[in-house]
């Protein structure tokens, strides 16, 4: 793709009815626009109900959630700087126009650069020992067992690859923690057979008491483990926002944030929690609904480090840091209906696209922290959502 310093794109908006038919529908034909094709599910059509196979059991339909556009984003991304409008599933009004706000600030300066840094699904198998010696012995077959470990996986997955076995004794229970590489999906059914069948083949060769394909259950639920390790794909965004831009846009200098900041790290530590961002599980569940993820991914994937600075030259430095994004752009449910049209809107369904989607995640959460924390500067947040929210449901939203 080229790479625009600017936005290019503009969301059509109404300054008299940003909720009517016409309003709608020219927001509708810039989807199209970008993705060459009309989004019939977004616009209300019917999706097959046998397209739900597999997804659901006892079926009676589909949910609808009403889906905003924020944006645009420009976000320097591993597959080049892309211009893209956010979907966002959401009933919790003034969070677009939030988010939205902040990617302007952020499309002011050099367009955002996001990286995905590591990708690995992690699986922590447990087996019991009679005695803590054996659970060390073990550890050592554990090692030994690696290459027929990788076989195991080899034989039921054509993306996933094994990368490492870590065995660890914690008493009489050994804890094998299996890294696995799962291409462009999620890949946790994957992973979970591969744990079955490696923690299998060591219990055959040790003769365990007991054994748990989940025994240290990482599984969605925010821990500390996943948060120094990471977990899925860990993805860095940072931005550098010029003074004067981020006082036209969010009515705040740089030193505002980099003290409130500060006042949330306090919060934090006295909170001791994996998540130090300000609202990411604001965002992500938003986009997660929208293309189709897995939602309970929500408590790992929202946990991360937020980092403001004040450069030399005065301007904003901003970065967001996200160890545990579980995310994928083939398999579960990002293959049909309005997850498949979203994907396409963001241009990242199917293969290849999982990494460019976690970059632009993460460009997303550092843009929605920066306009809260702006409007918790100003004190601007409550009148936003009087505005905006549904304590006032009718007339513009402008």
């Amino acid at each position: 793709m080229s790479s625009p310093k600017r936005p290019r794109l503009i969301i059509p908006r109404s300054s008299e009815d940003d909720y009517s038919s016409e309003a709608i529908a020219a927001r509708r034909e810039l989807c199209t626009s970008l993705t060459g094709r009309p989004l019939e599910h977004l616009a209300g059509k019917p999706v097959p109900l046998d397209q739900a196979r597999g997804n659901v059991e006892n079926l009676v339909g589909y949910a609808q959630v009403p889906v905003g556009l924020a944006g645009p984003l420009v976000v320097d991304t591993s597959q080049g700087v892309r211009e893209v409008c956010v979907p966002m599933a959401t009933t919790e009004g003034a969070m677009v126009a939030s988010y939205s706000r902040g990617m302007k600030a952020m499309n002011a300066g050099t367009p955002a650069r996001a990286r995905v840094v590591q990708e690995r699904l992690s699986q922590h198998p447990v087996l019991v020992y009679r005695s803590a010696s054996d659970a060390v012995d073990a550890a050592r077959v554990a090692r030994e067992l690696v290459p027929r470990m990788r076989e195991l996986t080899r034989g039921i997955t054509s993306h996933g690859k094994l990368l490492d076995v870590v065995p660890e004794p914690i008493g009489r229970r050994l804890i094998l923690r299996l890294g696995f590489e799962t291409a462009d999906a999620i890949g946790i059914n994957m992973a979970a057979h591969a744990a079955e069948l490696a923690s299998n083949l060591l219990a055959e060769e040790t003769d365990p008491t007991e054994r748990y394909v989940h025994g240290e259950d990482v599984e969605k639920r925010a821990n500390a483990s996943s948060f120094l390790t990471g977990r899925g794909r860990s993805v860095v965004c940072d931005v550098t926002i010029p003074a004067s831009e981020l006082r036209a846009i969010l009515r705040v200098a740089p030193a505002d944030l980099v003290r409130i900041h500060r006042t949330y790290q306090v919060g934090f530590a006295r909170l001791s929690t994996e998540n130090q961002l300000v609202q990411s599980a604001n965002g992500l569940a938003a986009v997660m609904i929208a293309c189709g993820q897995d939602v309970a991914y929500l408590t790992e994937s929202a946990t991360g480090l937020l980092d403001f600075e004040e450069t030399d030259a005065g301007d904003l430095y901003a970065s967001a840091y996200l160890p545990c994004l579980l995310v994928g752009t083939v398999g579960g449910g990002s293959g049909q209906g309005t997850a498949a049209e979203c994907l396409d809107l963001l241009g990242v369904r199917g293969k290849g696209g999982a990494n460019p989607f976690a970059e632009i995640l993460a460009a997303t959460i550092l843009a929605g922290d920066l306009s809260l924390l702006a409007s918790f500067c100003t004190h601007e947040f409550v009148a936003a959502h009087e505005k905006l929210g549904r304590n006032r449901p009718s007339g513009s939203d402008t």
